[in-house]
Order: structure tokens, then C-alpha cells, then sequence
């Protein structure tokens, strides 16, 4: 965990599985009930900004209008998907 004068905060982290893409949704789950649902402020890699960080890799992340990040905390992204409706026959 990094507090940076006019960044905030940021957080050291190890991508354990997937990717997280710089323009997903980021939850925080702390001792296993989800504290903050938003957006990513920043993804880096060492002091370069990136698109995506993928599995293996160490990365600082910064959570738009979220401080209070723990050591402990797991940072889960996601995204929706919008899948358009479709009407299947049945048959009889």
C-alpha cells in the first residue's frame, strides 16, 4: 500500500488469475464482504500506464474515490456484458 500526495492511495498487487484491463470494474472484498464497487483511477506496471496487466504479473492500482484499501484486501475486476435478448420456438 502507497499514499501519494494528490494521487491517493495505491495498491501493490499480484494478478493471481485472468486479466484486469484498465477499462473494467474493480470490486473490493475485504474478510470476504465486498467494501467498494467501482472504476479503476490507474494501472501500471512499474512507472509505465497500461491497458491490461495479465496473470503472474505485479502491478499499482489506483480505485477511483476509494482511499481505504488493507493489505489484506482481494481486488476482483470484472465487466457486464450487455447480450442482446433473443426468442427461441419451442416445439411441441
Amino acid at each position: 500500500i502507497f499514499k501519494i500526495a494528490k494521487i491517493g492511495t495505491i495498491a501493490g498487487c499480484f494478478v493471481r488469475s485472468g486479466v484486469i484491463p484498465r477499462t473494467g470494474r474493480v470490486r473490493v472484498i475485504r474478510n470476504g464482504v465486498e467494501v467498494y464497487d467501482g472504476t479503476l483511477a490507474s494501472l501500471k506496471r512499474f512507472k509505465d500506464d497500461v491497458r491490461e496487466v495479465r496473470e503472474g504479473f505485479e502491478c499499482g492500482i489506483g480505485i477511483e474515490n476509494f482511499n481505504d484499501v488493507k493489505v489484506s484486501d482481494l481486488i476482483e475486476s470484472y465487466r457486464i456484458e450487455e447480450v442482446a435478448r433473443s426468442l427461441s420456438a419451442t416445439e411441441s
